[in-house]
C-alpha cells in the first residue's frame, strides 16, 4: 500500500502513515526498511498488519516536506561537581540549592539550620542532594537546573 508519513517522534521514532485507503497505520522504528530517518510528509510505500504500517520504504524520489526536528541537547552553565561539593561543606546551609537557583529551598535550609533540630533534618539533607548529583547523568543534571 502507499501512503504518507503524518508525523514522528522525534523521541522515540514512533510515527503515523495515512495510507491512501484513508486509514490511519502506526509504525515503529524497527518498521522502517531504509537507511535515513522517516519524515514528515515523505510518500512512502508499506505492509499492512491490521492498523500498523510494516516494511514502509520511501517512494523514489521523495523529497521530504520537512524533517522531524532532533531534540535540542540542553546545555547548562552549572557544574554538578560544584553543586555536590556545597553540598558537601556547606550544605546545611542550602549555599548548592541558591548555586543551583533553588532559591526557595535554599532559604528553608538556611532557616532551619539556626535551630539544632533544623541541623538534624539539613544534614541529611544535604547528603542526599550531594549524593543525588553525583549519582544524576550529566544530561539530566543540565536539563533539571539549565537557567530559564
Amino acid at each position: 500500500m502507499r501512503g504518507q508519513i503524518l508525523g514522528v517522534d522525534a523521541r522515540t521514532g514512533d510515527g503515523l502513515v495515512a495510507g491512501d485507503d484513508g486509514r490511519r497505520y502506526t509504525f515503529r522504528p524497527e518498521d522502517w526498511a531504509n537507511q535515513g530517518q522517516p519524515a514528515i510528509g515523505l510518500k512512502v510505500d508499506f505492509d499492512t498488519e491490521d492498523l500498523r504500517a510494516r516494511s514502509i520504504f520511501p517512494l523514489p524520489g521523495q523529497v521530504p516536506a520537512r524533517q522531524a526536528p532532533a531534540p535540542a541537547a540542553v546545555v547548562s552553565d552549572r557544574n554538578k561537581l560544584v553543586a555536590a561539593l556545597l553540598a558537601f561543606f556547606i550544605g546545611v546551609l542550602g549555599v548548592h540549592r541558591f548555586y543551583l537557583g533553588r532559591t526557595g529551598s535554599g532559604i528553608v535550609m538556611l532557616v532551619l539550620s539556626i535551630t539544632v533540630v533544623g541541623l538534624l533534618l539539613t544534614v541529611p539533607w544535604s547528603i542526599i542532594d550531594m549524593i543525588r548529583y553525583l549519582v544524576m547523568s550529566d544530561e539530566e543534571f543540565a536539563a533539571r537546573y539549565a537557567r530559564r
